[in-house]
């Protein structure tokens, strides 16, 4: 626009040849755009530009100076969305918004607008420094009114923000077996295409480079939002209008080969895409599941990026005693070694971590997973499919005929995998599985009341992992956070480590999202079962006595490990009290 706008005032006669040169050449000194240099120059003035621009284009022009913008209107644009595209909203009737624009002809800022808000916009031309003030005056104090990542505009200037990266930085995204290429670098450009499918597009890529680990697209009564989880919290990234819904959910489940005729019953699928960035190329699997809700179908996409499965032991987050017991288990020619804790808590990559250790070319390593989350080189990976009668169940019975050393079980979920896992323990094999309890001593009851008997579990199980995961204070804005040592032998510090312990918190960066916390580390509960605890485990001695041995035998109990962690500035004290108990 810029020559053209020189080009039009040329043909108009309201500038000669010789200032339009002379305005280029402050402009390529000083930058900003070729009309405020014109009226800055004094070589024409603001309303001229105004005019001559509304003929050209046909469309109304309005002086901003003269016009009060309701807040309600003002809020219907985020604040990054309004100074992108240089536009200004200035009042709303029935579903049409009217917009001040510098470019009446920016068919892209409208597409996104009209697809952001749900109304039809009608442009109205206003001069490039009219906009400029209106941005200041009425978005400003907007932006700096931002309360966390929380809001809605936060989320939606996180957004634009990976959207401009990705630009900036042209990556490519391409859906793997679809064939279909998305170019994160041209969506802006992409006007033949439905504004659901670019949205779409820049949900997946923005998840990636926010390094969330799951995205939930969540339909209610009167409100359609999407979700990101990051380091385990959820923040509301998106709401679109509720009239996109079952487009952007028929998408995805198009993109993962899901039947979008079926809404009644829940389905799982997969979406596989490779994204270049800055000339890395690396591929992300989305698992996707969705579910029949009352107000239509809920999709979770859980991302697998293989980058961030960390493989190294001893990087996890084990304290060094803990993770002593834990290699000694793992190497020994047969028993169990069992990882317990919630879903999200990092059991898979524990034990990833566990068969990596292991893989050598001398073992056969035999996995049955629901579903594999990751390709690891040299295992032979089973996925499991209930529907088919290929249950943990059988792939167990079938992997005791193919000559194993490790077998790993993705979890114990019955009698029938238990007994089956604990008899190929005592038999010469070393079995790696998870299982869903608070702590380590309460997963010996649980495996009883699945109906295992005390002498088989005594003998089977070698050692017991619980495991959370918690938020890391972020390296870039960390500083000490003092509390009264009172406070500190509330949560379960020793009031010697009390006076001493100086906590760490993060003040909230650009790193961070403002948060104070980047990334994610490891609380373990490792129970080594001795001599003494099988004991215990004959008798029928309760969790809370199995504990009790424990910590007398070292073991590190989940709010100790917390506490460690505190001590240490790698998180803070809300993190350990949310996520364990004294």
């Amino acid at each position: 626009m810029a020559v053209r706008i020189g080009e039009l005032l040329l043909k108009e006669k309201k500038i000669t040849p010789t200032q339009l040169q002379e305005a280029l050449g402050y402009q390529k000194s000083n930058g900003g755009k070729l009309a405020m240099n014109l009226v800055k120059l004094g070589f024409v003035r603001d309303e001229e530009i105004t005019a001559l621009l509304s003929r050209q284009y046909g469309v109304p022009s309005i002086d901003l100076g003269k016009f009060e913008i309701d807040a309600a209107v003002v809020k219907l644009i985020p604040p990054e969305t309004a100074q992108k595209y240089q536009v200004v909203p200035l009042s709303r009737a029935g579903a049409t918004l009217t917009l001040a624009m510098t470019d009446p002809t920016n068919v892209f800022a409208m597409d996104d607008i009209k697809f952001m808000t749900g109304y039809n916009v009608e442009p109205v031309v206003a001069s490039e420094q009219a906009i400029a003030d209106a941005l200041q005056k009425y978005y400003t104090a907007q932006t700096r009114a931002s309360t966390g990542p929380n809001t809605l505009e936060l989320a939606n200037r996180a957004l634009e923000v990976a959207q401009q990266q990705a630009d900036a930085a042209g990556e490519t995204v391409e859906v793997l077996e679809d064939l279909e290429e998305i170019d994160v670098a041209a969506l802006e450009k992409q006007t033949g295409e439905a504004p659901v499918i670019r949205m779409v597009n820049m949900v997946l890529t923005s998840s990636i480079q926010k390094g969330a680990s799951d995205i939930h697209i969540e339909p209610y009564e009167r409100e359609f939002r999407i979700r990101f989880r990051i380091d385990g919290i959820l923040y509301t990234v998106m709401q679109p209008p509720m009239k996109f819904r079952d487009a952007i959910i028929s998408r995805l489940k198009i993109m993962a080969k899901l039947d979008i005729a079926e809404k009644r019953l829940p389905q799982d699928g997969r979406i596989k895409i490779r994204i270049n960035d800055q000339g890395h190329s690396k591929e992300i699997d989305f698992r996707v599941s969705c579910l029949p809700t009352l107000f239509g179908e809920k999709v979770v996409l859980r991302l697998l990026d293989k980058e961030k499965l960390m493989l190294d032991m001893t990087k996890l987050g084990f304290e060094t005693s803990s993770l002593s017991k834990f290699k000694t288990q793992i190497e020994k020619p047969w028993g169990m070694v069992l990882v317990t804790g919630p879903t999200g808590s990092g059991k898979t990559n524990t034990l990833y971590s566990a068969i990596s250790a292991l893989n050598t070319p001398e073992t056969n390593i035999m996995t049955a997973e629901d579903p594999v989350e990751f390709n690891l080189a040299g295992v032979n990976q089973v996925n499991v499919r209930e529907s088919i009668g290929l249950t943990f169940a059988a792939a167990l019975r079938s992997f005791l005929r193919q000559d194993p050393n490790t077998i790993l079980v993705g979890e114990i979920r019955d009698f029938e995998t238990a007994e089956i896992a604990v008899k190929a323990a005592l038999t010469g094999h070393l079995v790696l599985s998870t299982l869903h309890t608070n702590d380590a001593p309460s997963t010996v009851s649980r495996l009883m009341n699945m109906g295992i008997e005390p002498f088989l579990v005594a003998s089977s199980v070698n050692l017991i992992c619980a495991q959370r995961l918690v938020r890391r204070v972020c390296s870039k804005c960390k500083v000490p956070h003092p509390l009264p040592p009172q406070a500190l032998i509330d949560i379960g510090f020793a009031p010697e480590d009390a006076a001493t312990v100086v906590p760490m918190r993060g003040t909230g960066c650009d790193t961070c999202n403002q948060t104070g916390y980047k990334g994610r580390v490891g609380l373990y509960e490792v129970l080594e079962i001795t001599d003494s605890i099988r004991e215990l485990i004959l008798v029928g001695a309760s969790a809370l006595d199995i504990r009790k041995k424990g910590i007398e035998e070292g073991m590190i109990t989940l709010r100790h490990s917390g506490l460690l962690k505190v001590k240490d500035g790698v998180t803070t004290t809300e993190e350990v009290t949310r996520e364990t108990v004294k």
